[in-house]
């Protein structure tokens, strides 16, 4: 066990990038005292906690028709939704590729999943501690559900949407911890900026959360603070103080569905994490 934070960014289907990463540091036995994950982050946040190597991997990477969790567009605009989040938040743990409970709740890591509360717009970081799987898996729901795109989880009968919303990369909340070492985890190339919405989108955004106006707020920032916070971290990055990780080939699409695409971007990050191990470790010894 590591005295260290490790942040997962998001990305939905560029979550494999980190998943290769995370299966790496499984296999040489490496965990960290502090896990804090966003969206897809969050999905192999809690697979990293209850050390299943590879199963962020099955579940975003697949061609058997039965485990597809993308609905058709008929289908879609009955649930409203273009996936299916009951089949990746309860059949997938629950039957298809069951979580590990027991070696989750039995972990000396803290692990905290990023949400977006849709009444005020503003950051909250969750954990579940209880013994209650049912909750952690609305927690990672949540935090994975994007805007538009996906329906807003109800928890504790306040509506949430996905984390990256307000804190993609919530390097802010590791410092808090106090650890001296925070490991990085990106899942854009170097250089990545993100680009502010078209006029048509913010005009989507404004018409689908209509009475949500601090929603919406944080939505339209949201280029602007992910952008501040790059630059944070790149600064923090030059002074030493932390240690990040970033794909160094192409990303692929945030929904991306080629499964030889998606593999080749896990392995992608299986072997980064392989190459970049004895320096990562050597950052956290020292």
């Amino acid at each position: 066990m590591e005295k260290a934070t490790i942040v997962l960014e998001g990305g939905a289907t560029r979550g494999v990038f980190t998943a290769g990463l995370l299966d790496y540091l499984m296999e040489q036995e490496v965990a960290f005292s502090n896990v804090i994950g966003v969206s897809a982050g969050a999905c192999n946040a809690v697979d990293y906690v209850s050390k299943q190597i590879g199963r962020t991997r099955d579940c975003m990477i697949h061609s058997e028709k039965e485990l597809n969790y993308y609905y058709g567009i008929r289908e879609g605009l009955k649930e409203k939704s273009l996936m299916n989040m009951d089949m990746m938040f309860d059949k997938y743990p629950n039957e298809l590729i069951p979580f590990d409970y027991d070696t989750y709740y039995a972990s000396d890591s803290c692990c905290e999943i990023v949400t977006t509360n849709c009444n005020n717009g503003k950051a909250e970081y969750m954990s579940e501690t209880a013994g209650d799987g049912a909750k952690l898996l609305k927690m990672v729901r949540a935090s994975s559900s994007m805007p538009l795109i996906c329906p807003m989880v109800e928890i504790d009968g306040i509506p949430y949407l996905d984390g990256g919303l307000a804190d993609s990369i919530p390097i802010q909340r590791a410092m808090e911890y106090g650890n001296e070492k925070i490991v990085v985890i990106l899942t854009q190339n170097p250089g990545y900026r993100k680009s502010r919405p078209s006029n048509s989108m913010v005009r989507l955004f404004r018409h689908a959360y209509k009475n949500r106006p601090e929603l919406v707020h944080t939505i339209l920032r949201r280029s602007y603070v992910y952008n501040e916070t790059i630059r944070k971290i790149q600064q923090l990055e030059q002074e030493g103080k932390i240690y990040v990780i970033r794909p160094q080939v192409p990303v692929v699409s945030r929904l991306e569905r080629n499964t030889d695409t998606l593999m080749n971007f896990y392995h992608h990050g299986y072997q980064l994490m392989e190459k970049e191990y004895d320096s990562m470790m050597k950052y956290l010894k020292r």
